[in-house]
């Protein structure tokens, strides 16, 4: 019982604080709206977080999709921890995701707050109640719109949403590599841990409730630094391979993401207690086999964390008014109401996972390509003011054991909470955003920096699309007019952007706009690199993958100039960039052109910019 009763009221109420949670909650945020986000861990990152420590994959499936790494505001996070946190301590990873929620004017965090229920009324959720641990407090927080992005779909479930649990049967979507007969399987949890090299033997004692395992037992299952997973032996089959091979590593200093249980339970949520305990036993039963059995050159590591908090890959999926499945996924299917997209492989793990030591941990069925998912996968087809963010959004089994990867979440949590907040403005439902109000939702994404195959920047009030173009140089491929284009990163063999010569001199990009107008903001889009990764890991391979700090590419020194008749009427400049998305704010200024200057980059020889917005 709840020493302290209180209730607030908001517009959008997010359930969930792990990157789809946190995503969707700053979205509907800056769109103006009031907006809770409440998390039952005291950090925000989910899976992600210091918590469990799994670095973010996504669409560019660890570098080998090009210029598939997603961007807006999990960009623009993972952007500042590069910049203030160039060790990647998971630690302070927390802290910079707590402090862009916290910062955000309209957000008002609840941390440790589990809900335990919620109040209904006509099909639709009126309040959550949930118990905050650390101020003995139960909350009643009230809301016009809710999204679930709690993982398992718990908000959903207590308000009646129609959801899935395991697979579904290959003749219901016509999916090829789903079972003959539907089953209630999922993919188990994964505890992680990481060692440290002493410089010094260090003798490891094994616990007596650790399990016992040969190298026989694990002879499917990478566990020696620098293995990479083949259909021989490593722990992991893929099918269907073409030139985009899932790299999937495993080093002694940390990992593995086979040391996983509880996909074969009748309730994962339920047993989730003794399924971690379990995977202690299997965790240190394999370090000291790693330690005190044969040679696995660990002689100096020294076990140094193990997380007990259990990362989850597959609980309940809530049900939309559409269901994305394997052929959408194949074929690379683009919706017309599309508002994110994935590219990681069907990645469908054994569901005895450790358990089943003498058969391969994961199937893996590698695409051409990347797909994108439509907006009706992001509400309750049942409950009327209910989204849905994160891993319980509405698909197949096969389908989610693509999307449900952490870079594909969070792109999916921003459409979320913008939508919401969209609900919010016109005083509607979900269903009826995308009924009445999906161009205008694709556009806010594609405004703020995210990517939607096969739709682009038609927003008739950004000033940039009808003006000339001109600079100071160019290259062949990297013409200054891809900047209003319509299109922020290289798509195929397009690279949409402005490249200059190099930067022996600053170089300029002049936008002259078609009459004198007001302007109030200019939006600028630079180059990060994104076919690579710049995601915190435990990983070395991810790791060496990486450059330190921020990308090269990535301008760092420019001015922008608004000019009338040729003289300079307003401008900033802006040193120490750290960000690929800039917004830079004016007073309404009355100019006729925009003139952009590059000075310096992150390393770059030359000015990279994708796209130049004028409003």
């Amino acid at each position: 019982m709840a020493i302290h009763e209180k209730t607030a009221s908001f517009d959008v109420v997010v359930i969930g604080g792990g990157f789809s949670g946190v995503c969707a909650a700053i979205a509907a945020a800056r769109e103006g709206v009031k907006v809770a986000i409440i998390q039952n861990r005291s950090v925000f990152g989910g899976t992600g977080s210091s918590e469990t420590r799994m670095h973010i994959v996504g669409a560019n499936c660890h570098s080998s999709k090009p210029n598939l790494r997603e961007t807006g505001i999990i960009e623009e996070i993972l952007l500042e921890n590069k910049r203030r946190n160039p060790y990647a301590d998971f630690p302070i990873f927390d802290m910079i995701i707590w402090e862009k929620v916290k910062m955000e004017e309209n957000i008002t965090a609840f941390l440790n707050t589990n809900i335990e229920d919620i109040v209904t009324e006509d099909g639709r959720i009126r309040a959550v109640i949930g118990h905050q641990n650390t101020t003995e407090t139960r909350w009643t927080v009230c809301g016009t719109i809710f999204v679930d992005a709690t993982g398992h779909g718990t908000v959903g479930v207590l308000a009646g949403a129609e959801s899935r649990v395991g697979s579904e049967s290959k003749y219901e979507f016509n999916e090829p590599t789903a079972p003959e007969q539907a089953n209630s399987n999922k993919m188990g949890n994964t505890i992680m841990f990481a060692a440290t090299d002493r410089g010094e033997p260090v003798t490891f004692i094994k616990p007596v409730w650790a399990n016992t395992y040969t190298e026989e037992d694990l002879k499917y299952r990478p566990h020696v630094d620098h293995v990479c997973a083949q259909a021989d032996g490593g722990g992991l089959v893929t099918v269907d391979a073409g030139k985009n091979q899932l790299p999937e590593f495993s080093n002694v200093d940390a990992g593995y993401w086979w040391i996983e249980l509880g996909g074969d339970c009748d309730d994962i949520i339920q047993e989730s207690e003794q399924i971690r305990d379990d995977l202690l036993k299997v965790l240190y039963g394999v370090w000291d086999h790693i330690k005190n059995q044969a040679d696995h050159g660990a002689q100096n590591l020294d076990l140094e964390w193990v997380s007990m908090v259990p990362g989850y890959r597959e609980s309940r999926r809530l049900i939309g008014d559409y269901i994305l499945n394997e052929n959408d996924v194949r074929a690379n299917r683009v919706f017309d109401d599309a508002v994110a997209y994935g590219g990681w492989p069907m990645d469908v793990h054994v569901p005895g996972g450790a358990k089943e030591l003498a058969s391969v941990g994961s199937r893996v069925y590698n695409f051409e390509g990347h797909y994108s998912i439509p907006y009706r996968c992001y509400y309750s087809r049942n409950v009327k003011n209910l989204m849905l963010a994160g891993r319980d959004i509405s698909t197949s089994k096969m389908a989610f054991s693509s999307c449900r990867v952490m870079g594909t979440c969070a792109v999916g949590g921003q459409a979320s909470g913008t939508a919401a907040a969209l609900a919010v403005r016109y005083g509607c439902d979900p269903r009826e955003v995308g009924e009445r109000h999906i161009r205008e939702l694709q556009q806010l994404l594609l405004k703020n920096d995210c990517y939607i195959p096969g739709h682009r920047n038609t927003d008739e009030s950004d000033l940039a699309r009808s003006a000339s173009v001109s600079a100071t140089s160019e290259t062949a491929g990297g013409e200054a007019v891809h900047v209003i284009n319509g299109y922020s990163r290289a798509v195929g063999k397009a690279s949409n952007c402005w490249i200059s010569a190099p930067l022996t001199q600053p170089q300029s990009l002049t936008l002259t706009l078609s009459g004198a107008a007001p302007v109030q903001e200019v939006r600028l889009t630079f180059d990060t690199d994104l076919s690579h990764e710049i995601q915190p890991s435990l990983i070395k391979n991810v790791k060496k993958r990486q450059v330190k700090g921020l990308p090269h590419e990535l301008v760092r020194d420019y001015d922008v100039e608004l000019l009338l008749g040729g003289a300079v009427v307003a401008g900033r400049e802006m040193r120490d960039n750290g960000q690929r998305l800039n917004r830079l704010a004016f007073d309404g200024t009355v100019c006729d052109a925009v003139r952009v200057t590059v000075r310096a980059t992150h390393g770059c020889p030359e000015a990279r910019i994708f796209e130049i917005r004028v409003y």
